[in-house]
């Protein structure tokens, strides 16, 4: 590893970033998040504020860098001058480590789309293969909220419908995190699991699949038409997990209709209805976002939007455990044979493959 490559590198990220700018927007927040009259829009502080977090965690980690680069092109020198094996052994440690840091902030410049950072509502469906595709949903779920904690996310589940044999026919959460849709929205998808079957008394092999949906959370003005009131029904039901003393008490559980397009949404992960509703709001503002894309995308290409089928011929990736171990992306052709790995939450190599594809 040479300490001047990764004194280069962090040039081309500062420029991509535009420090300049970054400092700019950062001193024009701060004065937003001391205007007196600010809280009176909840919303908008909140946003400003995270914006604000976000600006200054990212300059404080190009000056961070820069210091500790300027430090080891000091030790390189006095290592070239006079050899030491210990301090030469600490110098690679540390060049090893800035590096790691280092290719997460060079990933970020690749996320320049106006909700990349954004936080994410993220959902997994069973697909076609019955009981062994509810079990393939449970494990992806495994996956992502593994990923999830070792990244470092805030995560909260808002919906579950458990399988009818085994594992679950669909899972909603929401990601709290800066950049989580811009590094999540290229694993929407069908996944397909190739394996011998454990609900098989002649353990044959047997292919199943799952979606994967990825939207971003809709805060604020951002170009959406506002939801009417009377395009949405309403109703509560009692929750069935975890809320306190209310919980199966009373009807805190929400589940919204939205009677233009259909789409249905239930939320029971907070403890008020009023929460609730409004977490479910937030779920179907970002699937009509979604949808809008995806109609745009379809105009674009001159063809008829679809919805995906969770089934054959339509996957992004698949995670083979028989008759070999392979897990491989059909757009990237990025693969290992390390399997549990992958399962286990190591999706990074994944995810990184398909910013740079852009």
């Amino acid at each position: 590893m040479d300490v001047l490559n990764l004194q280069k590198r962090l040039a081309e990220v500062e420029t991509k970033l535009n420090l300049s700018n970054l400092k700019t927007e950062q001193e024009s927040l701060k004065i937003q998040s001391v205007d007196p009259n600010l809280w009176q829009n909840q919303n908008k502080a909140s946003l400003i504020m995270q914006d604000l977090s976000d600006v200054t965690k990212t300059i404080n980690q190009l000056e961070q860098f820069k210091s500790e680069i300027d430090n080891l092109i000091e030790i390189n020198s006095l290592l070239l001058a006079k050899p030491d094996d210990n301090m030469q052994k600490e110098l690679d440690r540390n060049l090893n480590k800035i590096n790691d840091e280092l290719e997460q902030l060079e990933n970020q410049t690749y996320l320049s789309g106006k909700y990349d950072k954004n936080f994410a509502i993220f959902s997994i469906h069973s697909g076609q293969g019955g009981t062994e595709a509810m079990d393939w949903a449970s494990i992806l779920q495994r996956m992502y909220l593994r990923y999830f904690d070792k990244k470092g996310w805030k995560y909260e589940m808002l919906d579950m419908v458990m399988g009818d044999e085994a594992g679950i026919k669909s899972v909603s959460f929401k990601v709290s995190a800066p950049y989580a849709y811009g590094y999540l929205c290229r694993e929407g998808g069908v996944h397909r699991l190739v394996r011998l079957s454990p609900f098989n008394a002649n353990q044959l092999r047997q292919t199943s699949f799952a979606k994967v949906e990825v939207s971003p959370v809709i805060k604020g003005n951002d170009e959406l038409a506002p939801i009417k009131p009377e395009e949405v029904e309403f109703t509560a039901y009692r929750a069935g997990g975890h809320g306190g003393q209310n919980v199966n008490k009373v009807s805190t559980a929400v589940r919204i209709t939205h009677i233009t397009t259909g789409l249905v949404f239930s939320c029971q992960s907070q403890r008020s209805q009023e929460q609730n509703r409004e977490v479910a709001m937030e779920m179907l503002a970002s699937k009509l976002w979604a949808l809008e894309q995806e109609k745009r995308a379809s105009e674009q290409k001159d063809i008829k939007g679809a919805n995906i089928i969770a089934g054959w011929g339509h996957q992004i990736r698949s995670y083979v455990l028989h008759p070999y171990k392979m897990v491989k992306d059909l757009r990237t052709r990025y693969e290992t044979s390390l399997t549990d790995s992958i399962l286990d939450g190591d999706l990074d190599g994944f995810i990184f493959a398909e910013l740079r594809l852009l």
